[in-house]
């Protein structure tokens, strides 16, 4: 080993290469952190880190010396990568969707004016005053295409009037979620994929667990209405959030709709809030 480390008694020089490889690596590492952050994904690679240690400290030249263990975690690490690819899926394909996120080419504007999320924060507020229950998912890099062809598509404009009619009891469009994307209500009532999380709580109902379930796999940002309690909640990156108020929401989609953020082109005031049929 310490040859290696020394070439012709020459300690090996540190350049800019290494400097560069040793940063790269802690960005990787940092980035894949917060992909499992708060996440099953997380639990299980500290299970595999848990066995890579019992193999190393059980090996036949380490103090502990279990052979027939050994040998057994040998078996297990050798179908490691096969199970490390089906477990860790959807973090998987997070992790490429993020790195395929540029505005340079053309990818990620969910089209959302000001005036645009102002509607839609009213019509929740009023179904939350109501308790009507809703879910309302906004598309951000990932387009929902699957989700859109499951409900009725309809391409129009985003209003309250709108949002509000089709969360209206006993409309034939109120069940399922509306889809936002490029700045319009693509679709309603559509299906989303629920978490199959066992550790979540039994208060949660299926729009909460399909809001969870839809943002575990897309990178989009679903806001829920309880029909129960009349709460507002959000979640992204298969997290649910606690209650929010209409500011709180208001400040949450800004933050992570990126609206704030000029550079990425997402404020577009001089368009208009396409409130009325004929703004379509």
């Amino acid at each position: 080993m310490i040859d290696a480390l020394f070439n012709n008694g020459e300690a090996l020089h540190f350049g800019w290469r290494d400097g560069l490889d040793i940063l790269l690596m802690a960005v990787l590492i940092y980035q894949v952190g917060l992909l499992l952050r708060g996440t099953r994904a997380f639990q299980t690679l500290v299970g595999v880190l848990v066995v890579i240690l019992a193999y190393w400290a059980t090996g036949p030249e380490r103090p502990l010396r279990l052979v027939t263990f050994h040998q057994a975690l040998g078996n297990v690490l050798f179908y490691a990568p096969f199970a490390v690819i089906v477990l860790f899926q959807t973090a998987i394909r997070r992790a490429l969707a993020r790195l395929g996120r540029t505005s340079v080419l053309g990818f990620g504007a969910h089209g959302l004016t000001d005036p645009m999320l102002e509607e839609i924060l009213t019509a929740v507020e009023t179904l939350a005053a109501r308790k009507s229950g809703a879910l309302i998912v906004i598309e951000r890099d990932q387009a929902l295409k699957d989700q859109v062809e499951s409900g009725t598509p309809l391409d129009a404009a985003i209003s309250r009037e709108l949002i509000l009619n089709l969360y209206t009891p006993g409309t034939p469009l109120h069940d399922g979620a509306v889809i936002v994307g490029d700045g319009r209500i693509r679709a309603a009532s559509c299906f989303l994929p629920v978490t199959n999380d066992p550790l979540l709580s039994r208060e949660y109902g299926s729009r909460h667990r399909a809001a969870i379930g839809l943002t575990e796999e897309y990178d989009s940002v679903a806001i829920v209405v309880s029909e129960e309690r009349g709460e507002v909640r959000a979640a992204v990156d298969g997290r649910l959030g606690e209650p929010l108020d209409i500011p709180g929401l208001r400040s949450f989609l800004r933050r992570h709709l990126e609206m704030d953020s000029a550079r990425r082109g997402f404020l577009r005031p001089g368009n208009g809030s396409a409130r009325r049929p004929d703004a379509a």
